[in-house]
């Protein structure tokens, strides 16, 4: 209550407030850009300046970006090695994720599965509905994987990774296939893809006749592994995370 009358407190904090305390930008700069109509509050426009809101369960974007307001979740990037199984605790007592997450007080968890032989891009958080958006195969969340495989692989063979082939599992087509390299007895293929289906891409290869020698994926939905080194890992900056949480509600939006 007030201190001379029975009226309400308002609920929440105000706009600018929650924002400057994200890091977005200062209030005064947060209040023109509320003013210009950039900001908007579950996904509608907002351009009062006495606008407040629930940091814990409003969602809100500036210029299309989704902005992070609950400090308490932890996004982080790790360049997965190889011979670690995307667990965080294996009963065969095989390599796991645990020795990656120490650093970080919150108990964080991988979000989908990189198999054991394949290195690369995998994000540990413990935001469960972000998680279950960009895990989960319905949401079709787009990945890039660079294969070395056996043999030299002809542009034909390439024409038939994007064209379609036919597995024991269902029909599948990669979303964009490249050939990168081809010399000796090998060559390097990058594959795009938005299928969560299992070994996918050790399954396409084996498919066409070049069984994969070497798998890295190097890109998961907007986020690049870029020059993170094999067994590191990091937080991830504000335009990732502002990327990433985009990406979950507009797909957790499209599939409702």
């Amino acid at each position: 209550m007030t201190g001379d009358d029975n009226t309400p407190a308002p609920e929440g904090i105000r706009l600018q407030k929650a924002l400057a305390n994200a890091g977005v930008a200062s209030r005064r700069v947060i209040e023109q850009y509320i003013v210009e109509g950039r900001i908007r509050v579950n996904g509608r426009t907002v351009t009062e300046l006495g606008t407040r809101i629930d940091p814990e369960n409003d969602l809100i974007d500036v210029d299309g970006t989704a902005v992070q307001l609950d400090v308490s979740k932890r996004y982080v990037m790790l360049n997965k090695p190889t011979g670690v199984v995307s667990t965080m605790k294996d009963e065969n007592g095989r390599p796991d994720l645990r020795r990656f997450t120490k650093d970080w007080p919150e108990r964080l968890y991988n979000v989908g599965r990189l198999d054991a032989e394949t290195s690369g891009l995998l994000i540990l958080t413990n935001d469960g509905d972000l998680a279950h958006v960009l895990a989960h195969p319905s949401f079709g969340v787009t990945k890039v994987y660079i294969a070395k495989v056996e043999g030299r692989v002809t542009a034909q063979t390439i024409a038939t990774l994007t064209r379609g082939i036919e597995l024991e599992d269902g029909p599948i087509a990669a979303d964009k296939a490249r050939l990168l390299d081809s010399s000796g007895d090998s060559s390097l293929v990058e594959l795009t893809l938005h299928s969560g289906r299992n070994r996918i891409v050790r399954r396409m290869m084996a498919a066409v006749g070049h069984p994969v020698i070497d798998l890295v994926r190097r890109q998961f939905g907007p986020l690049h592994l870029g020059t993170l080194p094999v067994g590191k890992a990091r937080e991830l900056t504000k335009i990732e995370r502002g990327a990433l949480l985009t990406l979950s509600r507009q797909d957790s939006r499209e599939n409702e």
